[in-house]
């Protein structure tokens, strides 16, 4: 069993802790992990993450959970070229914003 609670950490390091009838009595391991701030990614939890990174995980969670269609490729050959074709249509995009 885990329970895991985020509590503030005071000035003199000192925490009172109150555990749950749940938890049997005897030995436990109590691990101290920092939180992350609070301008974390909520999708991922994870500070390192920027925009389009955090789409594309979003996007992948919801073909996992089925909501949107997944693509499907017959050969590796076939999903190359799928991926150098979103390219090409990135690089179009970034074009025309320069002139802007």
């Amino acid at each position: 069993m885990t329970i895991t609670q985020t509590v503030e950490i005071p000035a003199d390091r000192r925490l009172i802790i109150d555990v749950p009838k749940e938890i049997p009595t005897g030995r436990a391991i109590l691990t101290f992990t920092p939180a992350p701030e609070r301008n974390y990614d909520p999708v991922t939890g994870n500070p390192r993450y920027n925009a389009e990174t955090v789409a594309a995980i979003k996007e992948g969670r919801a073909m996992m959970r089925g909501e949107i269609p997944a693509k499907r490729f017959s050969s590796l050959d076939e999903m190359w070229e799928d991926l150098m074709k979103d390219d090409e249509d990135d690089s179009s995009i970034d074009d025309s914003s320069e002139n802007n």
